[in-house]
């Protein structure tokens, strides 16, 4: 199954719970254009979706409607912030959009499902949740 098809029906499953998307920001080397349309497709299944856009810290905050996303060209990435904030507003799932190069604390407890949604060939083995390779 394509993934296109496995994240519409995801997302379809999840509706009436507090889902969020999180963009990694940390490089402006990735492909926007896919990104858009994820979000897109964020905003047609579920407008109630928060949208994080972080890289080493948050940068913002928002409704999915609002989806104006900057990346950096840093390239340094961290998990942590981004994960205790799912904890503190009991979000149900979250879908992370990164390349799983970044980091977070060992010890950190995630009870909530996460989906790293990875736009590369290579998907990095993850701490946690599960993979979706979108490349």
């Amino acid at each position: 199954m394509k993934w296109q098809k496995v994240l519409l029906s995801t997302l379809q499953r999840q509706q009436g719970k507090n889902i969020a998307l999180a963009v990694d920001t940390s490089t402006n080397e990735v492909n926007s254009e896919l990104i858009d349309n994820i979000v897109t497709l964020f905003k047609e299944v579920n407008p109630e979706t928060k949208l994080v856009q972080s890289d080493f810290k948050i940068r913002k905050i928002s409704s999915i409607e609002e989806a104006d996303i900057i990346y950096f060209k840093h390239g340094k990435s961290s998990y942590t912030e981004v994960l205790e904030w799912g904890e503190e507003e009991k979000v149900d799932l979250l879908f992370y959009i990164t390349d799983v190069t970044g980091y977070f604390y060992e010890d950190l407890q995630v009870n909530y499902d996460v989906m790293w949604l990875v736009p590369n060939d290579f998907i990095p083995k993850v701490p946690f949740g599960k993979t979706l390779k979108i490349a």
